[in-house]
């Protein structure tokens, strides 16, 4: 591994400066980016979707109005786990963990939520096991996931959508996924700030550098398991999902 060059410190600012200034392009650039969102048109929901979660109990299932949780707006986070996986997602499981305390989008008058298909058993046992706070719904029985594109059949995929509610009027107003949800994860953002970097085949880096994860599950591994889980053995936390 060939180490980039050893300079004094005058000529590294002089580097950083220069690199700062098309930070500082990228960065207006994405506030541009984000003006544009705030103004996309929006889509009002007019089917009724029932979803199942712990925190309703005994009050029964709920709508999308109460995913809201009383907020103006709602992040939704289509989890993969489907109604005959036995085991969640590695990379949705890799996002969440990546999900702190919902206090700051809650002041800012946003709630965010998990959805998936699984039946609510199944979730509220993962999600004890890995010790979530997130709130996490099943859509089970709904068409919520197959309209909002993220079933196909039997095939399950990941993105985040956006809504605005206007009194009991629900819009949608966004919806990511791939690497736009990839953008949002604070450890990816942080290692792109590093030497290394992810350390993933796909990134651009000197040659030599070490790459050990394809752009596969495995970048979301630590030996054969699932980085997230590691600390929860640790804990002493059960391994068995079977129920």
């Amino acid at each position: 591994m060939h180490l980039p060059p050893v300079v004094t410190p005058a000529d590294w600012h002089t580097v950083r400066d220069e690199l700062l200034a098309e930070e500082k392009e990228a960065t207006r650039a994405l506030d541009a980016l984000a003006a544009k969102r705030r103004r996309l048109p929006m889509v009002r929901i007019d089917k009724e979707y029932v979803f199942e979660g712990p925190a309703l109990e005994p009050h029964g299932p709920a709508t999308l109005v109460d995913l809201f949780d009383g907020r103006r707006q709602l992040i939704v986070y289509h989890f993969m786990f489907g109604p005959r996986e036995e085991r969640p997602c590695v990379g949705c499981s890799s996002f969440t963990d990546n999900i702190g305390s919902l206090a700051h989008l809650h002041a800012r008058d946003t709630s965010m939520v998990l959805v998936s298909r699984a039946p609510l058993a199944q979730i509220q046992q993962f999600r004890d096991r890995m010790g979530w706070t997130v709130p996490w719904y099943s859509s089970d029985g709904s068409d919520f996931n197959v309209d909002f594109d993220v079933t196909a059949g039997e095939d399950e995929r990941f993105g985040l959508s956006v809504f605005l509610r206007d009194g009991d009027d629900v819009f949608r107003t966004y919806f990511t996924s791939a690497r736009g949800v990839d953008r949002l994860r604070p450890d990816f953002n942080l290692l792109d700030l590093t030497p290394l970097g992810r350390q993933e085949t796909w990134e651009d880096s000197p040659a030599g550098w070490p790459q050990p994860y394809a752009t596969t599950v495995e970048q979301f591994r630590t030996d054969g398991r699932p980085t997230a889980q590691w600390a929860r053995l640790a804990e002493d936390r059960s391994d068995d999902l079977s129920g």
